[in-house]
């Protein structure tokens, strides 16, 4: 029962440590269920629950804080240098991009951007790129 509400308490804290709680009481139960006293019961919930929230919480929390190793698709492609190969202005342009040619615009709409200048891709919309020049960047 206790691991139940543990369990319940978890879902709506996603805090990691009422789930651990959880599962140290479920290991107390089946203390419990093979016959041992209530002292063996507790220290076995004791042992569980200080082993998962010294060891476990502080290595799950870690991982989950860390970015996603690769980003895929058109995501992939903010942040890479191209060439223009026709001239980029905030409503039309074409550019070479990882080996493909993608339609692109200029971020800035009062930037337009010469054929050949190398440009670095801010954002994906939709099948265009979105770009500013590589030589203005900060």
């Amino acid at each position: 029962m206790a691991a139940a509400a543990l369990g319940a308490a978890e879902f709506f804290s996603l805090t990691l440590a009422f789930g651990i709680l959880g599962g140290a009481a479920l290991v107390a139960a089946v203390v419990a269920g093979l016959g041992a006293t209530w002292v063996l019961q507790v220290l076995a919930f004791a042992v569980a629950g200080a082993a998962g929230l010294l060891i476990v919480r502080p290595i799950a929390l870690r991982q989950l804080k860390q970015a996603p190793a690769m980003r895929d698709g058109s995501d992939a492609l903010i942040g890479r240098k191209g060439t223009v190969l026709e001239e980029v202005t905030a409503d039309r342009g074409l550019i070479k991009l990882s080996g493909e040619h993608w339609s692109a615009r200029a971020l800035d709409e009062s930037t337009v951007i010469p054929e050949g200048a190398a440009v670095d891709v801010m954002e994906i919309e939709g099948a265009t790129a979105i770009v500013y020049p590589h030589d203005l960047l900060p």
